[in-house]
């Protein structure tokens, strides 16, 4: 809050700030990790960027995509900042939405995304 309130909790203000500056002051806040951070950029400040909390992790794994860390994953997306807002928002959402349905990789085979694998540059 202190944070907040250094700033006059100025939401709009705050999200002006340039993304990677935004970031690094988020996580030198205490208990604000990389996922948080990300999460308060992308729905609180309205700074698109691509979440890779552990259901992207999960999801990319299983399309060909592993990743071992939030950050792998995260800078192998680096597009989405590119990205119009609502559809950064959307892509999480349906990411997040899909992990909570389809926890296992036998559930994963069932679904509408079974076969499918993804190329991403490197």
């Amino acid at each position: 809050m202190a944070w907040l309130q250094v700033r006059n909790f100025d939401l709009g203000a705050i999200g002006l700030t340039a993304p990677t500056v935004l970031r690094q002051q988020l996580l030198a806040l205490p208990g604000i990790g990389q996922e948080t951070a990300d999460a308060l950029r992308l729905y609180v400040f309205d700074q698109p960027t691509f979440i890779a909390d552990n259901y992207s992790r999960r999801l990319f794994g299983w399309l060909g995509v592993p990743t071992k860390t939030y950050q792998a994953l995260y800078r192998r997306l680096p597009e989405v900042a590119t990205w119009a807002l609502k559809d950064a928002q959307e892509f999480h959402g349906l990411i997040d939405n899909f992990g909570k349905t389809v926890k296992q990789k036998e559930n994963f085979n069932d679904s509408p995304l079974a076969g499918l694998k993804l190329a991403l540059a490197h």
